[in-house]
C-alpha cells in the first residue's frame, strides 16, 4: 500500500512540474513511439519508486526470516546496481534533449550558410550524439566496458584522422604558397 501510494504521489508531482510536457517538447515521445512504446515519465519514475520500496520491504522481510544470503544478494547486487541504471537512463534522456537541440541548430546554421541538404547534417549530428550517449550509458551499466572504451577510442581516432586528412589535403595548396613565399624572401 505504501509503495502504491508513493507511486501515485510521484506521478502527481511529475504532472504538476510538467515533466511529460518537457520531454514531449524535447522529442523523447517521438523516439519512444518509433520504438513501439508510449512513455510517460511520471508513470515510469513512479513505477521505479514503487518497485524500489517493494524491494526494500522484501529485503526486510527476508532478513526477519533470517535468509541472509538472499538478503545480501538483493541488498548488495540488486539495490547496488539501481543507481547505475538510473544514471544510464538520465544520460539517455539528457542526450536526446541535447541531440534535438543540436540538430535544430545545425540545420538552421547550414541553411543560413547556403549548404545543400541541411537535414542530413542535422541527422548526422543527432546520430553522433545519441551514439555517444548509448556508449556512455552502456559504460555506466558496466556492459562490455572494455569493448566500449576501445570503440570510443577508435571513434575519436577516426574523427581525428579524418579531420587531419581533410585539412591536410585541402590546405596543401595554401601550404605550398606559404612555403614558396618564405623561401623566395631568403
Amino acid at each position: 500500500m505504501i509503495a502504491s501510494a508513493l507511486k501515485r504521489l510521484t506521478e502527481r508531482v511529475s504532472k504538476k512540474i510538467g515533466l511529460d510536457k518537457a520531454l514531449d517538447a524535447a522529442g523523447v515521445d517521438d523516439i519512444t513511439e518509433k520504438a513501439g512504446y508510449k512513455l510517460s515519465a511520471g508513470v515510469f519514475i513512479g513505477t521505479l519508486v514503487k518497485w524500489f520500496v517493494l524491494l526494500v520491504f522484501f529485503i526486510v522481510a527476508l532478513d526477519i526470516l533470517r535468509l541472509s544470503e538472499v538478503t545480501t544478494f538483493l541488498r548488495d547486487v540488486v539495490i547496488g546496481y539501481l543507481p547505475q541504471v538510473i544514471v544510464a537512463v538520465l544520460i539517455l534522456m539528457v542526450a536526446v534533449i541535447i541531440a534535438n537541440a543540436v540538430r535544430g541548430t545545425v540545420v538552421a546554421s547550414t541553411k543560413l550558410a547556403g549548404m545543400k541538404r541541411p537535414d542530413l547534417f542535422g541527422k548526422v549530428a543527432y546520430v553522433a550524439i545519441i551514439t555517444l550517449a548509448i556508449l556512455a550509458a552502456l559504460n555506466q551499466l558496466n556492459i562490455a566496458s572494455e569493448l566500449i572504451q576501445t570503440l570510443f577510442t577508435g571513434i575519436v581516432f577516426a574523427i581525428s584522422l579524418a579531420l587531419g586528412l581533410s585539412f591536410g589535403l585541402g590546405g596543401r595548396e595554401a601550404a605550398t604558397r606559404a612555403i614558396d613565399s618564405v623561401t623566395r624572401k631568403h
